[in-house]
């Protein structure tokens, strides 16, 4: 049998994808083999801390907060607000319906703003592990990467439409991307601008992702699933690194009252995942097998759409009808 589609509770390296990882680099949340140890060191645009493997599956519990709690929030400019993404624990960039991308910090100061190339409003944004701003351009079918003020454009789909994109840990490029004809969804990964796994199909050859809706988001957990949340389809789709369904996570009926509908979605290092349902003004919190936990629903949150995280578990919800960035603290 491939290694690759073994249990989980073998950890494979990042960068092969084959062999068994011994240790991790605690600054950019990378497994690694013996053999490729070096080769991460290489990379010198950060300092890297390297430490075994077991000493970096860091990390002490955190039990959920009974009552999550608002830090703060930051008023942008936008009309409406869709997305937000971490570049540090003290700045954020964000993405409305226009056809900039607002950097601001934690006070609610705008540090930068950049412009897409193409005059198109940005599908989707992320941060790379070097800092540099990566966005899909859904009407032009390309992902592209700003690098001070300027954007250039990185890959160039043909018969594909990129919609939500992600930074894995390993540092490749996710991204979520409809046919032109609108009857496919898929999730694909990229080293650079080459092509490395696709994600379309289950062990069945049914579709793992709705073709339905334009609302389709994506994360990395920290065991290296991909999570998908699909609000057509009223579910978030968990496969594993080979691409294998794990799970289906299709709401908690018990406490929500309306059909189950997420938009954003992210994930902090204990491995859960949180998905905002716009429907219910709520977020949800499952562990990593797709067991429910909790809803963050009492903080009078308006219409949640983007989610993210940042280094310390803090999470940030961009709130679409605001525009309001809020900081929330979950756990204890």
């Amino acid at each position: 049998m491939d290694p690759r589609y073994c249990a989980q509770d073998v950890v494979r390296c990042s960068l092969c994808r084959d062999a068994e990882a011994i240790m991790s680099c605690n600054v950019c949340h990378t497994h690694l083999c013996k053999n490729c140890i070096e080769k991460h060191f290489s990379d010198e645009s950060k300092v890297h801390n390297v430490v075994p493997l077991k000493q970096f599956l860091s990390t002490p519990d955190k039990p959920l907060l009974d009552v999550p709690r608002l830090i703060t929030h930051i008023t942008t400019k936008y009309k409406k607000l869709n997305r937000v993404s971490c570049l540090s624990d003290d700045e954020i960039w964000t993405r409305g319906e226009e056809t900039i991308m607002l950097l601001f910090n934690i006070s609610g100061k705008l540090i930068k703003e950049v412009q897409t190339k193409s005059g198109n409003v940005p599908e989707d944004i992320a941060v790379t592990r070097s800092g540099d701003l990566m966005y899909s351009d859904y009407n032009d079918s390309s992902l592209n990467l700003v690098s001070g003020a300027h954007a250039q454009p990185l890959i160039r789909l043909q018969g594909w439409k990129p919609r939500s994109v992600c930074i894995a840990s390993s540092g490749d490029l996710l991204v979520i991307m409809r046919s032109d004809d609108g009857k496919q969804t898929k999730v694909v990964r990229y080293s650079g601008s080459t092509e490395k796994q696709s994600y379309q199909w289950d062990d069945k050859g049914q579709p793992l992702y709705s073709s339905r809706s334009v609302y389709k988001y994506l994360c990395e957990n920290r065991n290296l699933d991909i999570c998908v949340s699909d609000h057509a389809a009223g579910a978030v789709v968990v496969v594993n690194q080979a691409g294998n369904l794990r799970f289906t996570y299709t709401g908690h009926f018990g406490t929500i009252e309306r059909p189950f509908r997420p938009r954003g979605i992210t994930s902090d290092s204990l491995s859960r995942i949180l998905t905002a349902d716009p429907s219910c003004n709520c977020i949800h919190i499952i562990d990593k097998d797709g067991q429910f936990l909790r809803c963050i629903d009492n903080l009078a949150l308006h219409s949640p759409w983007g989610l993210c995280m940042d280094s310390k578990d803090n999470l940030y919800v961009a709130e679409r009808d605001t525009c309001l960035v809020k900081k929330i603290q979950y756990y204890k």
